[in-house]
């Protein structure tokens, strides 16, 4: 039995994560104008966010097609996987997942494949497909699998530190946290997610304080089984790491946050990714 992970490019995981374990990427596009990128593939994060630093106008995202999903499980099943099971970034942000189910059921008679909704993004998205990995790799049924990554949807948070409002301004997909935009610019907004879309989180004054809200955030988690930072090419981010070792001593995943997440949130976002124990 072998069954095999994957998921989307706003997962935001290091490659050399992808490629230990094995977990698949099926990437997301970027337009910027007339021009189109494919995620991770095309166009990486230095070159993204240096056309964000030179365009006057906001990139857009668009969701894999059902047939990028397709072309995916069916090389999986011919290098000898017998099940799949995908994570998916949230379904109230993007139609990725629906991609993910339609492709599902057109393998349906080829290989089993699971969808999970991570109702989440960026580190969320990857920390449920690492820990689906490991658990497959330990030799897990794909309804294992797929049970455990569910279990792992309600524990996963993300908190993130924004350090400008411009892109969730431009970008209309601020959801629930609609109320902060009209929040003085000087002021440090952190997001998180609830029921599957962006929601606010908290507000500071200052990056510092904002950075140490996130630290008060984890603390007030509970114990943590766990974690990552993800970062938008921020100076400060090993700062922050060794901030938050002083509170957490398991093994932090840093991750950068890509074009998919980095289009709405922003140059200099800084955030944290964990799962709560069970």
């Amino acid at each position: 039995m072998s069954i095999r992970i994957v998921t989307d490019s706003s997962c935001d995981l290091p490659q050399s994560m992808v490629d230990e374990l094995k977990i698949s990427i099926v990437p997301l596009s970027i337009r910027f104008g007339d021009e189109e990128f494919i995620d991770r593939v095309g166009i990486n994060n230095d070159q993204f966010w240096e056309r964000c630093r030179n365009s006057s106008q906001l990139p857009e995202t668009a969701a894999p097609s059902v047939g990028q999903f397709e072309e995916v499980y069916r090389r999986l099943k011919s290098e000898g996987a017998t099940g799949i099971v995908v994570v998916s970034l949230s379904s109230g942000l993007s139609a990725t997942m629906q991609s993910a189910e339609l492709a599902a059921r057109a393998v349906a008679s080829e290989i089993p494949v699971e969808v999970i909704d991570s109702q989440n993004v960026s580190l969320c998205v990857g920390l449920i497909a690492v820990s689906c990995a490991e658990k497959a790799r330990g030799g897990a049924s794909l309804a294992e699998v797929a049970t455990h990554g569910r279990q792992l949807v309600p524990r996963t948070h993300v908190q993130g530190a924004l350090d400008t409002l411009e892109n969730l301004k431009k970008g209309g997909r601020i959801g629930g946290a609609k109320a902060i935009l009209a929040t003085a610019l000087s002021i440090k907004p952190i997001i998180t997610t609830k029921d599957g879309v962006v929601a606010e989180g908290g507000k500071a004054r200052t990056r510092g304080k904002a950075l140490q809200l996130l630290i008060d955030k984890l603390k007030d988690a509970g114990p943590v089984e766990r974690l990552g930072v993800l970062h938008a090419q921020c100076s400060d981010v090993d700062q922050f790491v060794a901030t938050v070792r002083t509170v957490y001593s398991g093994e932090i995943i840093v991750g950068e946050i890509g074009p998919v997440i980095g289009t709405h949130a922003g140059l200099g976002t800084i955030g944290i990714a964990y799962i709560t124990a069970a």
